[in-house]
């Protein structure tokens, strides 16, 4: 199999054929689009996601805790605390490891999250340091926001550029090699995009405001997102190419690799629907988050328009991340 996330017909597959047990407590189930589960606990309810982190050398602890916290931001709920798994291999060293725990602790204070524990080993079934998290939020009974809300008129927004994730591991994994590409100045940039991957302000701010779905923008990029809220929902959606917010940066890792921008990794970046878009736009800007509108939901098929050219939208492909290290390897 190619390496990457599973395609959505082999996923769909896992899911149908080992899905027995559906308990009544259970609100919200995980599925295509639907990266949380909510178990309901009276008046109070528990939203749980989990994630690994295998495509970054670097910043991997700082990775593991975004990525998960930012699923449970995308329900519109508070994280509370967080396990972490951390499979090292034989030649690692005890420095590299408690590195790694440096930094999880780093990001867990700065969204006060407690580690609440997990499990360390080093083995030989792996090749590289792999980490997984599982994250825990509290919310009020009924209030977690399911990805498959989306309704046919929302507007569809987008918070902060898209690609801060994928561009921020191609430049600090693969420094030398786009030295030529880009500038000293550039690089440092780049570089910095790791800083801005938590979306949990947005989706506390927004799950407040009343949307009607949120889901971040992870493997397969806007393109693998918008596919996987739409599918969730039974609906589809238009939107529009040169809407997408994507830095000068990232536009020119992607020209020089041929690597398709909307399908690369977005941690970072908060996908939305929301019936009165421009005024949730115009919330989280006074909030010092960046937002556009790039589209809407519509109950037809899902349309990209570039250059007045409609293009239905397939389901997502591997992440675009990937693409780039075969084209290096």
């Amino acid at each position: 199999m190619k390496v990457g996330k599973l395609d959505w017909d082999d996923l769909k597959y896992l899911i149908n054929n080992n899905k027995t047990v559906l308990r009544e407590d259970v609100r919200i189930r995980s599925g295509i689009g639907e990266d949380c589960s909510v178990v309901n606990f009276g008046d109070k309810e528990c939203v749980l996601s989990t994630d690994p982190i295998t495509g970054a050398d670097k910043n991997s602890g700082k990775l593991a805790v975004n990525i998960n916290c930012n699923d449970i931001a995308s329900c519109g709920i508070e994280p509370v605390g967080i396990l972490v798994t951390i499979l090292a291999p034989e030649h690692s060293t005890l420095e590299e490891i408690n590195s790694v725990m440096q930094e999880i602790d780093y990001e867990t204070k700065k969204l006060n999250v407690e580690i609440l524990g997990g499990h360390t080993e080093v083995t030989r079934a792996v090749n590289k340091m792999v980490i997984s998290c599982t994250v825990i939020g509290k919310g009020e009974d009924k209030s977690a926001v399911a990805t498959s809300g989306a309704r046919e008129g929302d507007d569809i927004i987008i918070t902060k550029n898209l690609c801060l994730e994928g561009t921020s591991i191609i430049v600090n994994d693969y420094e030398k090699e786009v030295a030529n590409i880009l500038s000293e100045a550039e690089i440092k940039e780049a570089k910095s995009y790791i800083e801005n991957i938590s979306v949990v302000k947005e989706g506390l701010i927004s799950g407040k405001f009343g949307v009607n779905s949120m889901h971040d923008i992870t493997e397969g990029g806007i393109l693998g997102a918008i596919w996987e809220v739409a599918k969730a929902s039974k609906k589809g959606f238009k939107i529009y190419k040169d809407k997408m917010p994507i830095t000068e940066i990232t536009s020119k890792l992607c020209s020089k690799y041929d690597i398709d921008p909307l399908r690369l990794i977005s941690s970072g970046s908060m996908l939305i629907t929301a019936e009165n878009g421009k005024s949730l736009v115009e919330v989280l800007e006074k909030h010092n988050i960046k937002a556009c509108i790039v589209g809407k939901i519509t109950d037809e098929k899902g349309i990209l328009i570039d250059k007045n050219c409609e293009n239905e939208v397939d389901p997502p492909k591997r992440d675009e991340l990937f693409v780039f290290k075969e084209k290096l390897s």
